[in-house]
């Protein structure tokens, strides 16, 4: 299992941001991230309205972190690409896993345990740690 492919590029950028420390163009960004410029954009627009990162508009625009990197945990940017974490669909509101037969979803109290330690450990993760 891998978180997908945006979250792996927006880790990669809010981790160029923090190491930059301060306001930086897109194309550096970008550059920095080892991302394309059409593939930051659009994980930009996902980062800034999370709150995670703001945008500056003009000739000396670009992106910032919106919060300092200890505050940023790796839960955040991947949540703010991906929706709430879940191990399994079954424990998404709403989504019924029984069996034709309406036996209850076996795996249920698994899934969600496991969701539960990923959740706990991502949050420990914050981007001061990985400068």
């Amino acid at each position: 299992m891998h978180i997908n492919l945006e979250s792996d590029y927006a880790v990669r950028i809010i981790r160029a941001l923090a190491q930059e420390g301060s306001r930086m163009d897109a194309s550096t960004v970008a550059e920095r991230a080892c991302v394309s410029m059409t593939v930051t954009l659009k994980i930009m627009r996902k980062l800034t309205a999370s709150g995670l990162v703001v945008s500056f508009k003009g000739k000396y625009g670009g992106y910032t972190l919106a919060q300092k990197p200890q505050d940023i945990t790796l839960r955040h940017v991947i949540e703010a690409i991906e929706g709430p974490y879940r191990f399994s669909r079954c424990l998404d509101e709403g989504y019924d896993c029984t069996c034709k037969d309406a036996i209850a979803c076996p795996f249920h109290s698994v899934f969600d345990e496991v969701t539960a330690m990923v959740v706990e450990k991502l949050d420990t993760i914050t981007f001061d740690q990985l400068l």
